[in-house]
């Protein structure tokens, strides 16, 4: 599958773009069926972007904005996808936004994820905008090398849902959006900075072994062609 690199002086740049991007694609979404879909991901790298989308001029109360993936703790934990979110994104004119969470209160991570597979699947398919981003291990999502639910959640045969995933770079289990879920989104973004994931990304792209760097699966097997967003 094809793919577009965009490069940018500096993170804040990259940010200023990309939220003009994304907000432009929610806007046509909504324009076509008055309802829009995002999925976006945590870590430290997307708050300068999530800042800037969060004062963008659009329907928001039309916008459904959830996880690609989570890891299994409550929303006020302090490595919560959610609290990120909700402290960076859903404000100013985002707070008109409806919030999907992943997490959900259940006995058991596989509860928790047949709810949120639930939830997400009320988004309706394929998702509108889906941001990615990766580590330097070359995961994206929860799809992370050695994760002991790394085959099913590549497997495009496999209906969308939320998977659960454990593994040893992981930290806590997680939950994260199957691969069916992100591969026909209507945007795919992948949102990285720095010379270190630049280094990864080259890597990723000259080789073929997926379960070695996961991100290669959305690279070459992605139904929408992937806009690689980077600044160093």
């Amino acid at each position: 599958m094809t793919h577009s690199l965009h490069t940018f002086e500096n993170g804040a740049a990259l940010a200023t773009a990309l939220a003009g991007r994304v907000a432009e694609a929610l806007k046509a979404a909504i324009a076509a069926s008055d309802a829009a879909s995002l999925a976006v991901s945590g870590g430290s790298t997307p708050k300068a972007f999530f800042e800037a989308l969060s004062l963008e001029d659009l329907d928001w109360s039309k916008v459904s904005v959830t996880l690609v993936d989570e890891r299994f703790v409550p929303e006020d934990h302090p490595r919560s996808n959610h609290l990120l979110v909700a402290t960076h994104l859903l404000k100013n004119k985002a707070a008109e936004a409806e919030f999907v969470p992943l997490y959900a209160p259940e006995d058991s991570i596989e509860a928790a994820a047949a709810v949120a597979t639930d939830a997400v699947s009320d988004l309706g398919t394929p998702l509108d905008v889906v941001i990615l981003g990766m580590g330097s291990d070359g995961h994206t999502a929860s799809f992370f090398p050695g994760g002991d639910n790394l085959e099913d959640a590549l497997d495009l045969e496999l209906p969308p849902r939320v998977i659960t995933m454990q593994a040893s770079g992981a930290g806590e289990p997680r939950l994260t959006l199957s691969f069916s879920s992100l591969a026909d989104a209507g945007l795919l973004i992948l949102h990285i900075e720095g010379e270190e994931k630049q280094a990864v990304l080259e890597k990723a792209l000259a080789g073929e072994d997926e379960a070695e760097m996961p991100i290669r699966a959305v690279l070459s097997r992605a139904e929408t062609p992937v806009d690689i967003y980077w600044a160093p």
